[in-house]
């Protein structure tokens, strides 16, 4: 297979920049195919070529698939790389991708039915053997027969988008008085964010850990793991804080889940990067899902283990990558991902929408900052409202641990507020030091909103001083009540 040398982004954020910059080590150019809400982005600025496909509205451009196709076509890109989330998952998107006679960065559609759709994989899982959560996984879709399904699994009962991820479209549901509300929500969620109202049950474990692994098929079709990441850290079943290696695993359960991962994925004929999920209970693993894209949480992964998975996957799609034996990856240190959210943590996390007076991340020896806006841009209500991950590396968990306490003391984030002071009262909550926090961490310990902290009297004086400076001088009474720059101060 011939080499690319352009190639088209389906995607937005960190993500579309994480790309970017990967194909630019590798002296590829790259098309953003952008809506209209994302001119004047880190990656729009970034990016070789542009091509707007339609308006802000995900259903009229990221998850419009003629659009993404048309725009790769008139862009001449020979691939597309479809990044996470939006069409990453989507087996209609990645055929559509060949048949234009562009490559589809990722794995085949063939793999995303049998993978990536939730209920597929439970089967072909079952077929091999693998511990599954009990669950429903069946073709009908009425309430009132989901309502019957779920009482016989028992409350409490997660329902799941079948064809998504990231916590979308899933609902837990207690008891059979609030099923029929949730169940129809979830259908509902589903259909927006994926295209498909299709969802199945799972009974709720209440004491699991979240384990996955990240694995990888090669050219040959070959399939390893690049071991372990934890993420038991979620808030309304999505991933805050995410780290690689977990620090629950013994060596031995490492192996045998190592070894699973590989056997699903290896029966799904896999190529490039996924991620297979676990729930972990009582030294038990079950099955969650496979994601056969890209993850959000990769950069862990690629801390402990020294690789360049987003590389990898544009060298594996040109034919490229195949894995050596005799090269034994062996993790080093610990690596720990925060996500930056436009939230308010004063007021239950409520997206914080507006523009990027100043941003400011502390550079030092093992951190990292991947993220897709600069100072100038807006946050719009358009998308997810995550604005950065910060990932450290230190050669132990507690000190890594410690290091993201003081990188996300020392950034600088005016004109939105963010979720760094829930972060820091999560990263010192001693249910995380000692590393035994479960998927109902959050729930268990923390409120939706923090306490705002009061100021002290410099405090004050300080950013009155600093408001001055911004405002261009002048006295503190001097419109001080319409100035815009007044708005910065909600994100100290």
């Amino acid at each position: 297979m011939a080499k690319f040398s352009r190639i088209a982004i389906a995607n937005r954020g960190e993500v579309a920049v994480r790309i970017i910059k990967a194909c630019e080590e590798l002296g590829i150019e790259t098309v953003l195919l952008h809506s209209e809400a994302d001119i004047n982005t880190r990656a729009y600025r970034m990016a070789t070529k542009t091509i707007c496909i339609g308006p802000a509205p995900t259903a009229e451009s990221y998850l419009n698939i003629k659009a993404n196709v048309d725009g790769a076509l008139a862009g001449g890109a020979q691939a597309i790389h479809p990044g996470f989330g939006f069409l990453s998952e989507n087996a209609d998107f990645a055929e559509a991708v060949t048949k234009a006679g562009l490559t589809f960065i990722g794995p085949s559609a063939e793999s995303i039915r049998s993978l990536g759709d939730k209920v597929h994989c439970k089967e072909l899982a079952k077929k091999a053997g693998l511990p599954l959560v009990p669950g429903y996984q069946g073709e009908n879709q009425e309430v009132a027969h989901l309502i019957l399904e779920a009482e016989k699994i028992g409350f409490p009962v997660i329902v799941k988008a079948a064809a998504g991820g990231g916590g979308r479209g899933m609902k837990l549901i207690k008891s059979s008085a609030e099923a029929k509300e949730l169940i129809e929500s979830a259908q509902r969620e589903a259909q927006s964010a994926f295209g498909s109202p299709k969802v199945f049950l799972e009974k709720y474990l209440d004491r699991a850990k979240h384990i996955e692994f990240q694995v990888f098929g090669d050219s040959t079709g070959n399939v390893i793991h690049f071991f372990d990441r934890e993420c038991s850290v979620q808030r309304r079943h999505q991933k805050i804080i995410e780290e690689a290696t977990s620090p629950s695993l013994s060596d031995d359960l490492r192996r045998r889940m190592g070894e699973a991962a590989c056997a699903i994925a290896t029966l799904g004929k896999y190529k490039g990067a996924g991620t297979v999920e676990f729930l972990l209970q009582d030294n038990e693993f079950y099955l969650l899902e496979v994601n056969t894209r890209l993850q959000v949480e990769h950069p862990v992964t690629e801390e402990v283990l020294g690789v360049d998975l987003v590389k990898m996957q544009i060298l594996t799609a040109q034919g490229e990558f195949v894995h050596d034996p005799k090269q034994v990856r062996v993790p080093r240190g610990h690596s720990i991902e925060c996500r930056i959210y436009a939230e308010n943590p004063f007021m239950g996390g409520v997206p914080s929408t507006g523009l990027l007076g100043h941003v400011e991340w502390p550079e030092g020896p093992g951190r990292r900052y991947e993220y897709g806006f600069d100072a100038g841009d807006t946050i719009t209500p358009y998308y997810d409202p995550m604005i950065a991950k910060v990932i450290v590396w230190d050669e132990t968990r507690s000190r890594a641990i410690q290091k993201m306490i003081r990188v996300l003391q020392d950034s600088v984030v005016f004109g939105v507020h963010t979720n760094i002071p829930y972060l820091i009262e999560i990263l010192s909550h001693k249910e995380f030091v000692m590393g035994t926090m479960t998927t109902r961490f959050i729930e268990t310990y923390f409120s939706e909103a923090l306490k705002e902290p009061e100021l002290s009297s410099l405090d004050k004086k300080i950013a009155e001083g600093a408001l001055l400076q911004l405002r261009g001088g002048g006295t503190q009474n001097q419109g001080a009540n319409t100035s815009p720059w007044a708005s910065y101060w909600r994100g100290i």
